[in-house]
């Protein structure tokens, strides 16, 4: 048992290592270090190396330190959110990387940790930050969005049919006081869908704490903002490899890897480009790379992975 209770089983791990082709003299960057999982791959690769980890979160960066003990003088920490990379890059007096990746799902540690806010399962303050240093909680959102933001959210975030019966149901709740905990939270929902739904798919709090989290921690935001400047920070042939968990997620890392592919804007009865838009290299990944029989068996949180892969043309 790892310490923090970290012991994260890292979704696609050899197909997210293997796609960055990794030489041993790289710089590499994992974008969200998580426990570490993929990070203590990619250094056992790597020989004068070296590998940047970020991640916002206090938890996740103790427990990666101690996973990569016996790999330290080939990585660096640093507490942040990928979104500052290229900030974290210019402190550390690194110009280019060869490569660069994301695992974008929630770790099992967070999700477990009941006093984290993210769980359904248990009793608890209604947190859901990722990183502790921001104010704003979980609770901010449930008690102060008004219906039609509720209901926004949970139905682009969470993809809930019953998204609009929820938003009314968390409102009407909130009137008589405000809503708390999660075990609250979870109550409310469960109280908006139908009983034949509730008996038959998942936990019924499931999709709204989801979209809560997304909207929280600015998830969906922060990854479509960041994927351009991501692969501007590659060397010509350098690789962003970037596994999502949510269809809103694929579909970003999708669109954006097409238009840096693809960025022309000329009409398409234009004999040559004039926008000067350059490609900036190609999608590898056609299809999405997703896990295998085995993994979809051994670990039900790859259930819904899909990883694509994205390389750096010469400038």
């Amino acid at each position: 048992m790892e310490e923090h209770g970290f012991v994260h089983k890292s979704v696609l791990l050899y197909e997210t290592v293997g796609s960055l082709n990794i030489k041993p003299g790289g710089c590499y960057v994992d974008g969200t270090l998580g426990g570490g999982g993929h990070a203590s791959e990619v250094a056992k690769r790597l020989g004068s190396g070296r590998l940047i980890g970020i991640d916002q979160d206090a938890d996740a960066i103790a427990a990666a330190a101690k996973r990569l003990r016996t790999v330290e003088d080939k990585v660096t920490i640093v507490r942040s959110n990928y979104e500052n990379i290229k900030r974290v890059l210019e402190d550390l007096h690194i110009e280019k990387v060869d490569g660069i990746y994301l695992d974008l799902g929630v770790s099992s540690y967070q999700l477990d940790t009941a006093a984290r806010g993210f769980t359904y399962r248990e009793d608890a303050p209604l947190d859901m930050r990722m990183d502790q240093r921001e104010e704003r909680t979980a609770a901010d959102i449930v008690n102060s969005y008004d219906e039609m933001e509720l209901y926004r959210i949970i139905r682009d975030y969470g993809e809930d049919r019953f998204a609009k019966n929820i938003a009314k149901h968390i409102v009407k709740a909130r009137e008589e006081h405000p809503i708390e905990t999660t075990g609250e939270l979870a109550e409310i929902i469960k109280g908006a869908i139908p009983a034949k739904v509730r008996a038959t798919g998942g936990h019924p709090a499931k999709r709204t704490f989801q979209a809560i989290r997304i909207e929280l921690n600015r998830e969906l935001a922060v990854l479509e903002a960041s994927i351009d400047t991501m692969i501007d920070l590659l060397k010509p042939g350098g690789r962003l490899s970037i596994i999502t968990f949510h269809s809103l997620e694929d579909r970003i890392v999708k669109t954006r890897f097409r238009i840096n592919e693809s960025p022309c804007i000329c009409p398409p009865d234009f004999p040559v480009c004039v926008c000067g838009r350059a490609s900036k290299g190609r999608v590898i990944t056609r299809k999405p790379i997703l896990p295998t029989k085995e993994e979809l068996e051994e670990n039900s949180r790859s259930k819904s992975a899909k990883l694509r892969v994205f390389e750096r043309g010469e400038e």
